[in-house]
């Protein structure tokens, strides 16, 4: 099976055209993470998996176009034909390694994604383009943001990192469009800060291409995102983890580099001046 006919993504091609509400985008979410184990769980336990009642699952399933969840199901064993995830250890798992499980399989995930690798290969494009170009992350998503901007601001000439919120950040988005600045890299982490979502809608009202990493294609910000990027985040713990969308910014700063002709040139300038300065230890 490729990438592109996976159990994820045949999910996700059954939720697309369908005005989901935040509750019914989060069943949606859950659904496509454990893709291969949906067609095999009852309304209960698909509502205990995304963390919203039974009667919401129903909800969803009708918004969907079906007479209820158990028609849902049926279809979706057509649609999704795979057997449900059974590691021979799984059990014996620990709440930690289950954890460390989840995120492996959120990388199996975006690897999958990335066989089709023509939309970062775009995203690249657009913000290799933008000068300058800045980075948008708040809460929980401003070490994303913070991340990226390090390592991009090494190989492109004026990176704007904007990672505190307040009544500021739409007047230094402002400032970036009259230096010229035509797209915004926004990184977008749960639970969404209202404010991104505020930010996302005046920067495209400012001309801006938006270009978004966030952990599900139904995340809030979707609506004022020209191009997102999914990466999902583990919730196995009390604070989610994030490493697929890490590792989504790095694969991302490649394609950055792809774009900017000088990069390696700037990498070598860099480096030769670190090391003039003594800068770090070997």
């Amino acid at each position: 099976m490729s990438a592109s006919d996976s159990p994820a993504n045949r999910l996700q091609a059954l939720f697309e055209g369908h005005r989901l509400t935040p509750t019914q985008r989060r069943i949606a979410h859950s659904m496509v993470r454990r893709a291969a184990d949906v067609p095999f769980l009852s309304s209960v336990e698909l509502a205990e998996l995304a963390g919203v009642s039974q009667p919401s699952v129903t909800r969803f399933a009708v918004a969907l176009g079906f007479d209820g969840y158990p028609a849902l199901r049926r279809h979706l064993r057509e649609v999704v034909p795979a057997e449900p995830a059974t590691g021979a250890g799984a059990g014996a798992y620990n709440e930690y390694q289950q954890a460390v499980e989840a995120e492996i399989e959120n990388l199996r995930h975006l690897a999958e994604l990335l066989a089709d690798p023509r939309p970062v290969r775009r995203a690249g494009r657009i913000l290799a383009a933008s000068r300058p170009l800045p980075v948008l992350g708040l809460r929980a998503a401003a070490s994303q943001a913070y991340g990226f901007a390090y390592f991009a601001a090494k190989v492109h000439p004026d990176v704007r990192l904007l990672h505190e919120g307040g009544t500021m950040i739409q007047d230094r988005i402002d400032g970036a469009v009259r230096a010229g600045a035509t797209a915004l890299l926004c990184f977008a982490l749960p639970r969404h800060p209202r404010e991104v979502v505020d930010t996302l809608a005046h920067a495209k009202d400012a001309g801006l291409t938006v270009v978004t990493v966030a952990d599900s294609a139904f995340a809030p910000v979707a609506k004022h995102s020209d191009l997102l990027l999914p990466a999902a985040v583990g919730t196995g713990l009390a604070f989610d983890t994030a490493c697929a969308p890490m590792l989504l910014g790095r694969v991302l700063l490649e394609a950055l580099c792809d774009d900017l002709p000088d990069a390696q040139a700037r990498l070598e300038e860099f480096d030769a001046k670190a090391a003039a300065r003594g800068l770090f230890v070997e």
